[in-house]
């Protein structure tokens, strides 16, 4: 269990469309989170079957992973990932207690979320960084 200082960190579910697009996101928001502890993160991307689209089995799959009772921050990258998100947690048993859909740019917010995650936040606060990412500006 990834914990820092007895705390219990929230875990990060990227759902993409894609496999391989939520597995690189990932792998790069853990790679720039820096050395605070290491945050349960999973990507939930494609169907069961390796095509395009998402998947509810690996979405719930992917936020029982993750949870270790500080919340589930839940990232989509497309509407359908959202609905489908929105259709687990409507359900109320699919996914852990205190799990989230974030509404944040994929990417950035996904970064965003981790680094803040690493730093022992709490869901709130982690949403919220996820969300701040909508603000950031490039130029």
């Amino acid at each position: 269990m990834s914990e820092m200082s007895g705390e219990k960190l929230v875990g990060i579910v990227l759902v993409s469309h894609s496999a391989a697009v939520a597995a690189s996101v990932a792998e790069l928001a853990q790679g720039l989170s820096g050395s605070g502890a290491s945050v349960p993160v999973a990507p939930a991307g494609g169907t069961g079957s390796g095509e395009l689209g998402t998947s509810a089995e690996l979405i719930a799959a992917a936020a029982a992973s993750v949870d270790r009772g500080a919340g589930v921050a839940v990232l989509t990258d497309l509407g359908s990932a959202v609905l489908t998100v929105k259709a687990l947690l409507a359900e109320g048993d699919e996914l852990p207690e205190h799990t989230q859909l974030v509404d944040a740019p994929f990417l950035e917010g996904a970064v965003a979320a981790v680094v803040t995650a690493s730093t022992g936040a709490d869901l709130a606060a982690v949403a919220a960084a996820a969300s701040e990412a909508y603000g950031y500006r490039k130029v």
